[in-house]
């Protein structure tokens, strides 16, 4: 089983695109926060990047609301994007397919912490197009 549910805060404005069938695609960034205290009793903080796409109904909605900033809950399979630089190193992206997404702050409330445009994983030159959940590319992704 592959599944993944995240609170975050949304890290960039979503982008809404279609496939070639018509099928509504709206991506964006999303960043978790884990704060804890080492053994020494230093307090350290960690933040994971995720690029959240949402499709259909769930991608019209989400490029209506979602806002930079906004409290989310995201739900939906984890998939990782791989890639090489122009520098020759490899890269990743944590991309989650949502099945459902929650907002979490109140209407026209901003969320108290907002990330840092500067702790944004850099996005590839040759990102892959859009592509309906469920066509061949998909199959991997099948819980059987």
């Amino acid at each position: 089983m592959n599944k993944i549910l995240v609170i975050g805060n949304v890290g960039s404005d979503p982008e809404m695109r279609y496939t070639p069938n018509g099928t509504a695609v709206t991506s964006f960034s999303l960043a978790t926060n884990r704060v804890y205290t080492t053994a020494g009793g230093e307090r350290k903080e960690e933040t994971e990047w995720f690029t959240v796409n949402a499709w259909g109904r769930e991608a019209e909605t989400s490029n209506q609301y979602v806002t930079k900033g906004m409290k989310i809950y995201a739900e939906g399979r984890l998939k990782t994007d791989t890639w090489t630089g122009n520098d020759g190193q490899n890269r990743f992206r944590l991309q989650i397919n949502a099945d459902k997404i929650l907002f979490l702050d109140r209407a026209g409330e901003p969320s108290q912490a907002k990330p840092q445009e500067s702790d944004q994983p850099p996005v590839p030159n040759n990102q892959p197009k859009a592509t309906e959940p469920g066509t061949t590319e998909d199959i991997e992704d099948l819980p059987w």
